[in-house]
This record gives C-alpha cells, structure tokens and sequence, in this order.
C-alpha cells in the first residue's frame, strides 16, 4: 500500500461516521471538479458502477473520456484508469467522493447529482 492510499485511509476512519460511508452503493452520475498537476481547474461527469466487488468509472471531462475499475479498502476507493498510480478517493459521509491522482499532485472531487 502506498503512502497515499494509507495517509487516505488513515483520513477517511478519522472522519466521524466513516463506517456509514464506506457502506453505501456508490452506483449514479457525480459532478467532477479538479484540478491538473498544472494547477489548472477542470469539470466535467463521472458515472459509477457499483458491483458489491468493484466499482467502475467513467469519466467524462474537458472533451475526454476515461475509464476505470476500482476497489474499497474502509472508506477508500483506489481506481486504476491505465496510468502509472491509480485514483485514491475518500468516500465522505455526503456521498461525495474526494481524490488524488497524478501520484498526489492532482485533486478530484466527485459530488452526486
């Protein structure tokens, strides 16, 4: 496990009800806003896929789309999109999803619409 994904663990059992959110089916449309290793902002959607077992991820953004296919560890999903380091995503107990990517040097948040 990287630092990453256990500095994310270890953020998502400190917030206070994170057993609840790790529960539910993340499955819907989210609103996707980040922000590139650049430091510039884009949005966009995503659409999960939850199984029980995986999560998929489509996401749709400044004209691209990307796939993915991802796994819970508590209140962490880690999703692996074919680049070098997966998505690390806290699920909060808003149901809205917030991310690392670009090995940390990138910032998702995922909101269900």
């Amino acid at each position: 496990m990287s630092l990453i994904s256990k500095t994310l663990l270890a953020a998502a059992c400190a917030i206070g009800g994170a057993g609840m959110a790790f529960a539910q089916d993340l499955s819907g449309t989210y609103r996707v806003d980040g922000r590139n290793p650049n430091g510039s902002a884009y949005s966009g959607t995503a659409v999960l896929e939850d199984t029980g077992d995986a999560v998929g991820v489509s996401w749709s953004v400044a004209g691209s789309n990307y796939a993915g296919r991802g796994t819970r560890t508590g209140a962490v999903l880690t999703v692996d999109w074919g680049e070098a380091h997966p998505v690390f995503y806290v699920i909060t107990t808003d149901g809205s999803l917030h991310g690392t990517w670009a090995n940390g040097t990138a910032l998702e948040k995922l909101t269900p619409q």
